[in-house]
């Protein structure tokens, strides 16, 4: 079973940086977010110098607050520092973050994102191109640093139009916040075969108590802030459940909304509790057809030692061994 990891918004800098380190040999890609915080590329280049082996992954890059070619610039640059190891996470994020904190428009994501793939194949190509979008037009432009390969392009994608761009342009799909359901019958649909992963809340801890109220924090914070996630799985059998947990959060603010998230969401869409209990609920994630498992990391108590015990939990060399 291949097995990534998702290091990002609940940890420092420093603790990104040390927790690649201590990665599985055997790990398929470590990703790395960016919201709005940590500046994406800059932590490519830093953990692929801790993490040797494993392929360097953004989820995501944000197509509205870079060019395509200063994307593309910048996956050139991180596949030459990892040794050919970078794989091009895209994304829309969503209006709040493109337009209240980067200052863009949010308009036409799926023209954009069709642009902007095309645009940075054509420049990571090394020939010199030139490019009539509906969008975007270049004249005479090639980079100076040619990659030696091409560099994969996964597309994050929720809703069915960004899907469907994802099966006709992309080399993989990035899914989050999938009810297990609805994965299988998108994964049914899907017109080729691409890699299909999927990042999953994951929390793991020998009190699956405190594991499982971890993940329901992360789960219910999504589903306040992000109208995306919050109206797509209102769509998918969650609607009573998402509504519950925006009143809370309107009435209380973060303090308690996870409290009005049922265990039955939280495990149609999370993995969480003691490493067998995970372990378990992973095989429910593949089952429906996910090519690859992105474990999210949601410490409890000291990083170091969840860290230890996250990886410890899903490194296929400790299933070989019993």
């Amino acid at each position: 079973m291949r097995i990534s990891y998702s290091l990002g918004s609940l940890l420092s800098v420093e603790q990104i940086l040390e927790c690649s380190k201590k990665l599985p040999d055997l790990t398929d890609t470590i990703w790395i977010p960016e919201t709005w915080g940590m500046e994406n590329f800059a932590m490519l280049a830093a953990v692929s110098k801790e993490a040797t082996r494993p392929r360097i992954g953004s989820s995501i890059i944000n197509i509205y607050s870079r060019s395509p070619a200063t994307i593309a610039m910048g996956a050139a640059t991180i596949d030459a520092l990892s040794g050919g190891r970078m794989v091009l996470g895209l994304g829309t994020s969503s209006l709040p973050i493109v337009e209240s904190f980067h200052g863009s428009k949010f308009q036409r994501p799926l023209r954009r994102m069709r642009e902007y793939i095309e645009i940075i194949r054509l420049a990571l190509s090394g020939d010199k191109i030139d490019y009539a979008g509906e969008i975007f037009h270049l004249e005479d432009f090639a980079l100076l640093t040619r990659p030696q390969r091409a560099i994969p392009i996964y597309l994050a994608a929720v809703n069915s139009a960004m899907t469907s761009l994802a099966w006709e342009l992309g080399d993989g799909v990035i899914f989050y916040l999938r009810p297990l359901d609805e994965i299988k019958k998108t994964i049914k649909m899907r017109p080729k075969k691409i890699d299909v992963s999927c990042q999953i809340i994951t929390s793991v801890a020998d009190d699956s108590q405190k594991a499982i109220t971890r993940a329901k924090k992360t789960l219910a914070f999504y589903v306040s802030v992000g109208n995306v996630y919050r109206e797509f799985l209102a769509a998918n059998g969650f609607g009573r459940e998402t509504a519950a947990i925006l009143e809370e959060y309107e009435r209380s603010g973060l303090r308690s909304c996870h409290e009005m998230v049922p265990d039955l969401m939280l495990h149609s869409l999370c993995i969480a509790g003691t490493p067998d209990e995970c372990k378990r609920h992973l095989g429910r994630f593949t089952d429906v057809g996910i090519d690859l498992p992105i474990l999210q990391f949601n410490p409890v108590g000291d990083v170091s030692d969840s860290f230890g015990l996250f990886t410890k939990t899903f490194d296929p060399r400790q299933e070989s061994k019993q």
